[in-house]
């Protein structure tokens, strides 16, 4: 009696991102064009590791062939882990040798990672294991500046929305907070924000200490809004990270406490109006300068991670997806996708851990950088220029209704930590 033949499984776990269904078809077609049958667990690990198998999908190429123009998942997606317990870890390896398959292809980010390499390792050979990274937040440490997938659709889509807030503002004469996701980095808000021109943009790297008081958030969008109303302008769009809220003073969100977390003990960010009490906080501010602005709080995150991949996303994940199956196709294990100046390097996950965290490394914007001094320049905020003028200065000391002492007392501390005025000075005048 012959044996059943090994199948490739591909699986999706995380959050949604542009590209995920290029992943899935360029890696069944080339897996199926080498003779090797293809399914699709559904829903990531959420049945298979409490035993389930009857949650599959076999891939054709006539099922796949025409997805990758599509946003979304094929296959579904879910954030359950398999970690947390070694009962379901081993539920996740028993079902996938149930299902006869010995290699596997995971779609994630840095959760999805460290639960690839867990299965592989308790596969211990029997299941061979690659990762893709995708993840919106652009902070999977991938080498040499290569974006993780997904992330230049979610920042296309984000900045025609904020485009559209910016008319708005102008034309209304008010301001809008934009919360962006990025759990973890600042990139997905800075990309947008600087990308768009809007006002100002603040990611939690820009602060060196490890808890941000959420007053200082307050003083640095308080102080923008009071230089712009000096030059006659009473609008303005802020674009925050989500990432801000997870640094902040416990004291300052005592609701952290009762918020809902994921599968794996993250903060469900976009859950918490992070937007809303940064508004409330910033117009009780303004009344201490007898000042009045409308603010208008908004969330972009879900409207970005299921957009259609633009060109580029879909080109590139067609190829992390085809190199994904050849690289199993030719005996690779235990390693994570990525291209690097147009060719295949396997990251193998012994690398990329984090012996701290034992969690995959986690990149962050690099402030030093000039891509980030040429954000922070371009930016409408106070700065030391600001306060080496003195005429200046009594401007936005005016317009605040307070004198220039009492206007330098309460806000000359927001340079004390200003990284890229403390290392240059000089900026561009818009």
């Amino acid at each position: 009696m012959s044996k059943a033949p090994k199948k490739l499984a591909v699986l999706v776990s995380g959050g949604p991102a542009p590209g995920i269904n290029s992943v899935i078809g360029a890696a069944t077609m080339r897996a199926i064009d080498a003779g090797i049958d293809v399914v699709g667990i559904r829903d990531g690990f959420k049945w298979i590791m409490n035993g389930d198998i009857s949650h599959v999908e076999p891939l054709t190429v006539e099922k796949v062939s025409r997805i990758h123009f599509r946003g979304g998942s094929f296959i579904g997606i879910a954030r359950d882990n398999p970690t947390k317990q070694a009962e379901h870890l081993e539920n996740a390896v028993t079902s996938l040798l149930r299902l006869n398959v010995d290699k596997l292809i995971t779609i994630g980010g840095d959760d999805t990672a460290y639960s690839a390499m867990r299965v592989e390792e308790r596969a211990n050979g029997r299941i061979r294991v690659v990762h893709v990274p995708k993840t919106i937040d652009n902070d999977l440490a991938l080498p040499h500046g290569i974006p993780t997938f997904g992330y230049n659709t979610a920042k296309h889509v984000g900045v025609e929305l904020v485009e559209n807030l910016m008319v708005d503002a102008q034309t209304t004469s008010r301001w809008y907070f934009v919360v962006t996701m990025g759990r973890s980095a600042g990139h997905l808000a800075l990309g947008i924000g600087k990308t768009a021109g809007a006002t100002l943009t603040l990611i939690p790297e820009e602060f060196p200490e490890e808890v941000i008081s959420l007053s200082h958030i307050v003083d640095i969008l308080v102080g923008a809004i009071i230089k712009r109303l000096a030059t006659g302008r009473r609008d303005g769009v802020a674009v925050l990270a989500e990432g801000l809220l997870a640094r902040l003073d416990p004291k300052d969100l005592e609701i952290l406490d009762s918020v809902e977390r994921d599968a794996h003990g993250n903060i469900r960010l976009a859950e918490v109006s992070f937007g809303e009490i940064v508004k409330y906080r910033v117009q009780e501010r303004l009344k201490e300068f007898a000042l009045k602005t409308t603010i208008i709080a908004k969330n972009i995150g879900y409207e970005l991670r299921c957009a259609d991949p633009i060109p580029f996303d879909m080109e590139y994940t067609r190829d992390l997806g085809f190199c994904a199956a050849q690289y199993l196709i030719d005996g690779g294990n235990a390693a994570m996708v990525s291209m690097q100046i147009g060719h295949f390097v396997p990251l193998f996950f012994r690398d990329i851990l984090d012996t701290e965290t034992q969690r995959t490394r986690v990149r962050r914007v690099d402030i030093s950088s000039e891509y980030y001094r040429i954000a922070r320049a371009y930016m409408l905020r106070l700065d030391k220029d600001d306060f080496d003028d003195s005429h200046e200065l009594a401007t936005f000391a005016a317009t605040a209704n307070v004198t220039l002492e009492a206007f330098r007392e309460q806000f000359e501390y927001l340079l004390v930590e200003d990284v890229l005025y403390r290392e240059s000075s000089g900026r561009f005048t818009l």
